[in-house]
């Protein structure tokens, strides 16, 4: 499955809290990027589509699509912060490669 980190969890609470919806947040994998394949996060006020795996971190609902795990199963999401950026990270076991911003990969 996929873990979030504390700081990830924390991060995804407070920006719900920003947009005033619940802290639904989809994982996904869509084809593009500079290396063929790009991670997808966004809240998702339906909530969970009947195949998603659903995952729970205190308050806040991780969802995959099926076809998106295949590609993430095992992944760690951290959020990170420095005098340059911030974001979130994604540690993907089964990336073989990925670019320099760390928001694709290839597999």
């Amino acid at each position: 499955m996929i873990e979030l980190t504390e700081k990830a969890v924390s991060r995804v609470v407070t920006m719900a809290a920003r947009e005033d919806c619940e802290p639904w947040f989809r994982i996904a994998v869509r084809g593009g990027g500079c290396s063929g394949l790009s991670y997808v996060v966004e809240f998702d006020g339906d909530g969970p589509k009947e195949n998603d795996h659903v995952l729970k971190y205190g308050d806040v609902v991780v969802m995959v699509d099926p076809k998106s795990l295949k590609f993430i199963d095992g992944m760690t999401v951290d959020y990170e912060t420095n005098l340059l950026n911030a974001g979130f990270r994604f540690n993907n076991p089964h990336s073989k490669k990925a670019c320099s911003c760390g928001e694709s990969f290839f597999v």
